[in-house]
């Protein structure tokens, strides 16, 4: 794995991103704005979850408006998400939001994101410079490739921010493609010194949208590149948190609750293993404790990989083996399997 991309560190709220900040886990809510209660509720979900950084969309005045309101609510440093319409940035920073998302395609003259940018620096808010593919400047070169495109759009607005003297900038250029946002953080990596939110955007639905941001942020998270992350899904948004710190897991990038190694299962298992690991992964939610805990089905792999966790079970046929920091502890009887492994993790 590459050594992380050295940058400037920003401050949204309480979180910092940047420097040597862990690598923040973010989301957005699915709720509308304007409905403060409903908007609170997803949230503290999500804050249940871990998440550190939440946005919220902003489509007009009475969304801007009820920023504070949430804010009141919440736990978690709140973005404010703002196409076409600067006044709404304004309105937001009024409200009290901790960051700003612009899109530098659709907000328009410089002089309306020059207004903003004022605004911000006096409240000491950063704003996220966020281009996607899919809605870049009409007038973007037709002879550069999409990611290049992207590049140049997020520099005229980094070169103009600079002009005023703001340099509370984060940046991120998404695209459904995986190699075009590869591509194109790749490039903006070496000319900004600015922390970069890293993401594949309109991914999908969990089955497949996992799938790919999980192939685009762990690239990019592996060459080094990547402060804050998103794994933008059509579900829930406590699914995306789940897939966020999951890919941070899977890389050691940060540990954050149970690890769970399972087998495949294949004939040469004698209990139904699918069924056990699906159900000790639903209980070990309820688990904060980073812990490694093992289901295994066989005598191949079993033994070793339950040896290797913090806690694991190797079952045959009626009865299956506790493993625990690398030793044998007992045999269970087949009606104890999941009962007696999670005995085990309750108590580590």
């Amino acid at each position: 794995m590459n050594p992380r991309r050295v940058c400037k560190p920003i401050q949204i709220g309480r979180v910092t991103v940047g420097g040597n900040a862990p690598i923040v886990v973010q989301s957005m809510t699915k709720t509308d704005t304007r409905d403060v209660k409903s908007t609170i509720n997803q949230i503290k979900e999500l804050e249940a979850g871990d998440c550190e950084l939440v946005r919220v969309a902003v489509p007009d005045a009475e969304a801007a408006g009820a920023i504070s309101a949430i804010k009141r609510g919440i736990s978690i440093p709140l973005i404010a998400d703002i196409h076409f319409d600067y006044h709404l940035a304004l309105m937001a920073l009024e409200a009290g939001c901790d960051g700003l998302r612009l899109n530098p395609g659709n907000i328009g003259e410089p002089e309306k994101v020059k207004a903003v940018a004022l605004a911000a620096r006096e409240r000491k808010v950063p704003i996220r410079i966020g281009v996607n593919a899919g809605s870049l400047s009409r007038t973007a070169n037709p002879q550069l490739t999409i990611a290049e495109q992207m590049v140049e759009a997020a520099l005229q607005q980094i070169r103009l921010l600079e002009s005023l003297d703001f340099d509370l900038i984060k940046v991120s250029l998404k695209a459904f493609d995986v190699p075009t946002t590869i591509d194109a953080y790749l490039s903006i990596a070496q000319k900004i010194p600015y922390p970069l939110h890293i993401g594949i955007t309109e991914a999908g639905t969990p089955r497949t949208g996992i799938i790919r941001s999980t192939v685009g942020i762990s690239t990019l998270l592996y060459l080094g590149i990547g402060d804050t992350i998103r794994v933008s899904l059509t579900a829930h948004p406590r699914e995306e948190v789940i897939a966020g710190y999951e890919i941070l897991k899977s890389l050691n990038l940060r540990q954050h609750g149970p690890i769970l190694v399972s087998c495949p299962s294949c004939g040469r298992a004698e209990v139904d293993i699918v069924k056990l690991a699906e159900t000790v992964e639903k209980e070990l939610i309820k688990i904060n404790k980073p812990i490694k805990v093992a289901v295994m089905g066989c005598v191949v792999n079993g033994p070793g990989e339950a040896r290797d966790a913090d806690v694991g079970i190797a079952c045959g046929k009626t009865k299956a083996v506790l493993f625990k920091k690398g030793e044998r502890i007992g045999v269970v009887e087949e009606r104890d399997f999941l009962s007696a492994l999670m005995a085990e993790v309750e108590g580590f």
